[in-house]
């Protein structure tokens, strides 16, 4: 068997997954969350014959190489043994790849180096990344190491795409350009979809739409993103739980000069104690629609502006695309949410998308179609996967 260790590091936390990959399965999965404290907590979960099993502890965990040791720890202590299925290869997903990655890459000291050269890029996420690749190396020493990047699947964008509307002398110099990111998982879904509806990928046009706390869409010419809402960071585009997407740049300028905010107190304003937060007080797109269908005007309202960005989008998206195959709903919001599914696409008929009320509605894990028969567009509903398509990129170049 063929056994992937998928890793996804932050700065205080990581999490992990083991994937047999022969057929593709999950067995194990895990946590480690407030490294660096005394308090920190290690959740690993195995899964076996469909059941799954779970095992917690709470301990003092010194930095992200104890952290691993840990990890090792409940896999020996709890399995799947480690021994019985041993990784070939450590996937590691790395936020920013800026211009220069574009495809899966082995670690090696240059590759290490340029990750965190793109730091000024993603500074609340490379180094975090490197934290665990350094950690993951020193644990599995004698296998190689593969970064797979969000930005690299937004690589293939025309140049009038990535390119704003900037000096260009400073933006060459900074490196200011559209970047787009979740590239992992518009890649799996569109993949999957294409798989899913037997059609080839090189023919379809499709419009992907990541829904979670942080959101983009995509669109997806012949396997390709030709457009992304995601820009130099994950801030720009669509309504997301905290962010606020788009903005009049000058938003920033008129609160330094009205409220004497600084750079790093807009930062947080727009990045944390925004979006659906911001507009309701509440974080989570389950709460929201049920306060919205009970009256709660803010509720409403943050609705409304979230749909009305989403639909915004689409439109755009379809009108570059010229003609549009499929739409893809996927992550959390995306998969579960029956009411943004449904108001996202209310009064597009003309535009050849109609969705099938029931289909909507009913709950499913699997890949589903909720378009309706007529519908000339067909609506899915794909559950990503990263941790796979990372282990999937991370075998094709080992």
């Amino acid at each position: 068997m063929t056994a992937v260790l998928v890793i996804n590091s932050g700065s205080s936390s990581f999490k992990y997954q083991l994937l047999e990959m022969d057929s593709e399965t999950m067995l194990a999965h895990g946590l480690v969350e407030r490294i660096g404290t005394p308090e920190a907590h290690l959740v690993h979960d195995m899964s076996e014959n469909g059941e799954s099993e779970k095992f917690e502890k709470t301990l003092e965990i010194r930095d992200h190489t104890h952290g691993f040791q840990v990890m090792l720890d409940a896999f020996a202590e709890h399995g799947p043994s480690l021994e019985q299925h041993p990784p070939v290869a450590v996937g590691h997903r790395v936020v920013h790849g800026g211009a220069r990655f574009f495809e899966p890459t082995v670690v090696t000291p240059l590759v290490r180096i340029n990750i965190e050269d793109l730091s000024e890029l993603a500074p609340l996420h490379n180094p975090a990344n490197v934290q665990g690749i350094d950690a993951a190396q020193k644990a599995f020493p004698d296998v190689p190491h593969v970064v797979v990047f969000d930005t690299a699947f937004h690589q293939t964008l025309p140049p009038a795409a990535y390119t704003y509307a900037l000096n260009a002398e400073v933006a060459q110099k900074y490196r200011v350009r559209k970047y787009g990111f979740h590239g992992t998982s518009h890649k799996y879904v569109s993949e999957e979809a294409a798989k899913f509806l037997s059609r080839d990928l090189g023919s379809l046009n499709q419009i992907v739409l990541h829904l979670g706390n942080g959101a983009s869409a995509t669109a997806v010419a012949g396997g390709k993103s030709v457009e992304t809402s995601m820009g130099l960071t994950p801030l720009e585009g669509l309504v997301m739980g905290t962010r606020t997407g788009d903005i009049d740049p000058a938003v920033s300028f008129h609160l330094h000069r009205r409220a004497d905010m600084d750079v790093a107190e807009l930062d947080e304003l727009f990045n944390k104690k925004s979006g659906i937060y911001g507009l309701s007080g509440l974080r989570d797109m389950r709460d929201l629609t049920e306060q919205a269908n009970a009256g709660n005007a803010k509720a409403r309202a943050a609705q409304d502006v979230y749909v009305h960005r989403l639909k915004q989008y689409i439109g755009g998206y379809y009108a570059q695309l010229g003609h549009v195959d499929t739409i893809i709903f996927t992550a959390g919001i995306g998969e579960n949410s029956v009411e943004i599914r449904r108001e996202a696409l209310a009064g597009l008929d003309e535009l050849g998308i109609v969705v099938d009320d029931a289909r909507n509605e009913a709950r499913s894990r699997e890949t589903r179609v909720i378009s309706s028969d007529e519908s000339r567009v067909t609506v899915l509903v794909v559950p990503t996967n990263e941790e796979l398509e990372i282990a999937r990129q991370t075998l094709s170049v080992i």
